[in-house]
């Protein structure tokens, strides 16, 4: 399959998972959603692991939190080495998941992006830019670092999905806004999170 455009929003991004699901047979693996996505734009494969920990059914999968930061680790730490296209290991992209879980977890999740899809647009491009970019980043990484634990902690890894996903669609959407929302909803997971330590 040739390298495809991103997505331009969280309703395609749900497209392309349905896809990956379609043509995966019994399993859908990590290698056939990233491939479906492209590996060319950070949004989209922020947008991934904030999607699959946001999901239900899939998120609440025991060390899917786990795998999902070790994703957004390495992709993070390539834009923050300047690199446009992301390699990722083989033992990540190998990992899969029951196909009729996906398929659930797609049906649960499409509504609630149709809605959400109507709130982004071009805003505030200073933090999805540039230097903006990088700081989307090394916050990316504060989480990756932190969701291990939250397995734990009911709801946060949850938490942790949504940052995720919304720094993904500011990005895609070059949207300021959402992307200040997404720094928003990190400090809250992190403080639900001290809360329990």
């Amino acid at each position: 399959m040739s390298e495809p455009h991103g997505p331009r929003d969280l309703e395609q991004m749900l497209d392309r998972i349905a896809y990956a699901e379609r043509t995966g047979g019994e399993r859908t693996t990590l290698e056939g959603i990233v491939t479906a996505v492209g590996r060319r734009s950070f949004g989209p494969l922020l947008l991934v692991p904030g999607i699959i920990t946001l999901m239900p059914i899939v998120g609440d999968i025991p060390g899917v939190p786990t795998l999902m930061a070790l994703l957004v680790l390495v992709v993070a730490g390539q834009l923050l080495l300047g690199r446009d296209y992301f390699w990722l290991p083989d033992f990540l992209l190998k990992r899969s998941v029951e196909r009729d879980k996906v398929r659930k977890s797609l049906k649960w999740t499409r509504p609630p992006a149709r809605f959400m899809d109507r709130f982004f647009r071009p805003r505030l491009a200073i933090f999805t830019r540039g230097i903006g970019v990088y700081a989307v980043a090394l916050v990316c990484i504060g989480i990756a670092l932190t969701m291990p634990p939250m397995e734990f902690i009911p709801f946060s890894a949850n938490g942790a999905g949504l940052a995720l996903t919304l720094f993904g669609l500011a990005l895609m959407a070059h949207d300021g806004l959402m992307a200040l929302i997404a720094f928003a909803t990190t400090i809250v997971t992190w403080a639900l999170v001290l809360n329990f330590v």
